[in-house]
């Protein structure tokens, strides 16, 4: 009897059929590793984002909102944005506040952006006027690479600020350091122009905080006739009178 050898074949794995060009182009990139992340781009970037923000809400080298289990949200929009103007994470937490609840960029950071960038040169000022009067003002300047068209903002001056209320509203910054806010103000006005994916609808901190004129009527209870008033710019109902109770004697009191 002659013996024969069989070789056992493993079994065939069942394989998926390869992804049509159409799917391919449909499903979000995968995250970048060298950078932030699309946190909204699919469920997957999600996941990674909200990892990254849990690594980043224990660190004590981040500003205290995006500290602790509560600041785990924040951190998450700090990665969204960071994603969206192609920053570092940890520059947009640096330089990303809150101004009576309303997020708002620093100066420097727009200032540093367009400078690190490839679009334009670096941002320039142009100074005219004479100092210490109405019409002494500032622009920016910056040229695009591309087509070397020179990209002039708006001319900030101190009348503008004055009409506009900036510098007359008390303990306003134009009051002691008007060249340096003309320079901020202006950079500001030229990165809503010309690079408005930058500051992304928002203003810059110091145009809050010459905006906001008041923080809101706090919404206590009996405080509505006061919250009617406000918002139709009428004087304040003064508060009604609590009758004061009758004094009780010490013999009354007893009985």
């Amino acid at each position: 009897m002659t013996a024969t050898n069989e070789t056992t074949q493993p079994a065939a794995v069942p394989t998926a059929p390869p992804a049509s060009p159409a799917a391919l182009a449909k499903s979000p990139p995968p995250p970048d590793e060298g950078g932030a992340i699309d946190v909204m781009a699919s469920a997957s970037n999600f996941a990674v984002a909200l990892r990254m923000a849990d690594h980043l809400s224990r660190s004590s080298m981040v500003p205290t909102v995006y500290q602790g289990e509560t600041g785990k949200a924040n951190c998450m929009i700090a990665i969204e944005l960071a994603s969206r103007i192609g920053a570092s994470v940890f520059a947009v937490m640096q330089n990303l506040d809150i101004i009576h609840g309303r997020p708002s960029w620093r100066s420097t950071f727009i200032i540093a952006t367009v400078n690190a960038g490839a679009r334009f040169t670096p941002m320039r000022f142009r100074f005219q006027g004479e100092e210490g009067t109405d019409d002494w003002g500032c622009r920016a300047v910056a040229r695009d690479r591309e087509t070397n068209e020179e990209c002039v903002g708006a001319l900030i001056t101190i009348g503008l600020a004055k009409a506009e209320g900036w510098a007359t509203k008390g303990g306003s910054k134009w009051k002691t350091m008007p060249e340096q806010m003309l320079l901020y103000r202006a950079a500001a006005f030229w990165a809503r122009v010309y690079a408005p994916e930058l500051m992304l609808g928002m203003k810059t901190v110091d145009e809050l905080e010459d905006s906001v004129e008041s923080l809101p009527v706090a919404m206590t209870p009996g405080n509505t006739k006061a919250l009617e008033a406000e918002l139709l710019g009428v004087p304040v109902p003064p508060p009604a009178s609590t009758p004061t109770p009758e004094p009780v004697s010490v013999a009354e009191s007893a009985t």
